[in-house]
């Protein structure tokens, strides 16, 4: 900062800014700690000012201070003349000295009305406590705490946008940039000028590159979660049912793993293709979902899923009742036990290798009996369960034979 200081005629008050940060605050005060304004203590320095806003100014370390600023003006070896004709009256360019001294804490005031300020090393910083400098666009922070994403601003200095581009020009590079606004939830082209992390300027791009809005996109759907998409039940249903195959093979299956981790993971793969000329979320959450996912399936596997994970299975009644593969082990097929008498066998899947989970309804639907082993409900546990249904439901027919008696879809016992 010193030397650069030279050729802009501001060498004595970037000694002055110097020595200041190289000691301690000469603010003693609560009220004007509180603000991080360096003029201030520029102020104080030269004396304009005994009292700022209420706080005392520590003497010895003004003193200090001073003797440190005038030993490096000595050190630049410049003319006594020179030094006064550049001590300005007022301290207005504390701000562009501090940018050539701190370059990447050039900071941008963020949208939003709690002084939040972006740097240009891409930190965050915000005041701790309400600050004169906080409505400024833009400052240099000369000192900041090293806590958390946003770190505390405990000194700075305002400076313009004309001096930010004056005094880095060579650094400001123009780019065309495709991102996801989370304010609007769509993606955003424009043609920017930027100094490291800091957006000075932009402009809407007309015919930006599809490739770039496609992946914008998807960092979108990515922070809304897949499971804002539009799944439908039927959609829900044909992603357990494969779920399911891809567990009963283990870990060699060729299934595809359909979770929300792995879609999140691989949605330039299957959702990508299906994006053209799409720019918002809501498109995206509006979108039919079920060719993406059915091309996930190679051509023989979409002919198996039918054969090895039916949607429905017909019972010995010749009811067709759906089977249920969402959130279980195993699927399960909810049947009226009335439906199933004759029949020795639990209904299998997965070409006869896993047998559904049966449950067994009462007349109202309620679960009387859960089993994986009907031969074995018959055998042992139908009695039980006959006699609590004769007193519950006797109009209907339980027989003490259940094997021997026809399965049915009615509700009664047929009159004579």
């Amino acid at each position: 900062m010193l030397l650069r200081a030279v050729p802009l005629h501001w060498t004595g008050l970037a000694c002055d800014l110097a020595a200041l940060l190289s000691e301690r605050d000469p603010f003693r005060s609560s009220s004007a700690g509180k603000q991080a304004d360096l003029r201030f203590r520029l102020d104080a320095l030269r004396g304009d000012r005994e009292q700022t806003e209420g706080s005392t100014v520590d003497r010895r370390t003004i003193h200090r201070i001073t003797q440190t600023a005038d030993l490096w003006k000595k050190q630049l070896n410049q003319p006594a003349d020179r030094l006064q004709s550049d001590r300005p009256t007022e301290t207005g360019q504390a701000g562009p000295l501090l940018a050539l001294a701190y370059p990447d804490r050039i900071a941008q005031r963020q949208k939003g009305g709690d002084a939040r300020y972006l740097l240009a090393n891409g930190r965050g910083a915000i005041f701790a406590h309400p600050d004169q400098l906080a409505s400024e666009p833009y400052l240099v922070i000369a000192d900041l705490d090293a806590g958390s994403q946003w770190a505390r601003i405990d000194l700075a200095a305002p400076v313009s946008l004309e001096d930010i581009e004056r005094l880095y020009a060579d650094e400001i590079i123009t780019a065309e940039a495709v991102v996801w606004d989370e304010r609007t939830a769509s993606v955003r082209a424009s043609r920017q000028r930027r100094l490291g992390a800091l957006v000075l300027s932009e402009q809407a791009l007309s015919k930006p590159d599809p490739a770039l809005i496609t992946g914008a996109l998807l960092d979108g759907v990515r922070r809304a979660g897949v499971q804002t998409l539009a799944w439908t039940a039927e959609l829900e249903q044909w992603r357990a049912r494969v779920q399911f195959l891809r567990r009963i093979e283990g870990p060699d299956s060729t299934w595809p793993d359909l979770s929300d981790d792995t879609l999140r993971q691989t949605l330039e793969e299957w959702l990508g293709p299906y994006l053209d000329g799409v720019t918002t979320l809501d498109r995206v959450q509006r979108l039919d979902l079920t060719e993406p996912l059915r091309a996930l399936l190679a051509w023989d596997q979409q002919r198996d899923l039918d054969r090895l994970a039916p949607t429905h299975f017909t019972v010995p009644s010749g009811s067709k009742i759906r089977i249920d593969y969402d959130g279980q082990d195993l699927p399960v097929l909810p049947v009226r036990l009335q439906e199933m008498f004759g029949s020795k066998e639990t209904p299998r899947i997965a070409g006869g290798k896993i047998p559904l989970m049966l449950h067994l309804l009462s007349p109202a639907k309620r679960p009387v009996q859960v089993t994986q082993d009907l031969a074995g409900f018959w055998a042992r546990a139908y009695q039980d369960v006959r006699k609590e249904l004769r007193g519950r439901y006797p109009k209907h027919h339980w027989p003490e034979n259940p094997l021997a008696a026809p399965p049915t879809a009615k509700t009664k016992r047929p009159t004579q």
